[in-house]
């Protein structure tokens, strides 16, 4: 189904649009869009990780919220500027002006609709920089809109307790962090045999 990894129950899109408009207090609902993007991740790794990662963690996030707490997600952004990644087969990109206008015309559709609150669940490194843009020009557009991004990875966890400290310190793309969580999200996708050890020149 289309909701993916988000519980059918906190798909903003499994609701008719009378149900939508019935909703209490829209203005302090949460709204959650996981962004992505679809690049290179090494041999071992399917092109998908950024936007399986976001959509996986926004999932599991809402399945663990009380029912009390009134919060729904919305179909991910899974391109994503991934300009960088040009060279290798399999990347599909947008510009940065083209993904600025995504965000801001999901927000704006969102905010006819009485939502005041979205969630950016991102889990791309190269458009962080575009999902601030958007939410400062949401904030000057609507002074009561609050848009924030949010990378998966800046959460409190203990996944250094497991990585080396050259990993720690070196590792920059389809390390041993995407890799784990690939493989609890879509183990069917990684394919550890053909997996090299890659880390760039100290700097």
């Amino acid at each position: 189904m289309i909701n993916g990894y988000i519980p059918a129950a906190r798909f903003l899109p499994f609701l008719s649009w009378t149900a939508i408009a019935a909703l209490p207090d829209k203005a302090n609902t949460v709204i959650v869009l996981p962004t992505g993007a679809i690049e290179q991740h090494g041999p071992h790794l399917p092109c998908s990780v950024d936007s399986v990662i976001s959509s996986g963690v926004a999932g599991h996030a809402l399945a663990r919220l009380p029912e009390t707490i009134p919060a729904y997600a919305i179909p991910p952004v899974t391109y994503g500027k991934s300009d960088e990644h040009l060279n290798f087969p399999g990347t599909l990109t947008l510009t940065g002006d083209t993904l600025l206008q995504t965000i801001l015309e999901i927000a704006e559709s969102l905010y006819r609709a009485g939502f005041r609150k979205l969630l950016m669940i991102n889990g791309h490194g190269g458009q962080p920089q575009v999902l601030q843009m958007a939410s400062r020009e949401m904030r000057l557009r609507h002074g009561d809109m609050i848009m924030i991004p949010h990378d998966v990875f800046r959460v409190p966890s203990v996944e250094n307790q497991f990585l080396s400290a050259q990993e720690q310190k070196m590792a920059m793309h389809a390390g041993h962090s995407e890799t784990a969580v690939m493989l609890a999200l879509a183990p069917e996708c990684v394919h550890l045999e053909q997996a090299v050890a890659n880390y760039p020149p100290e700097f």
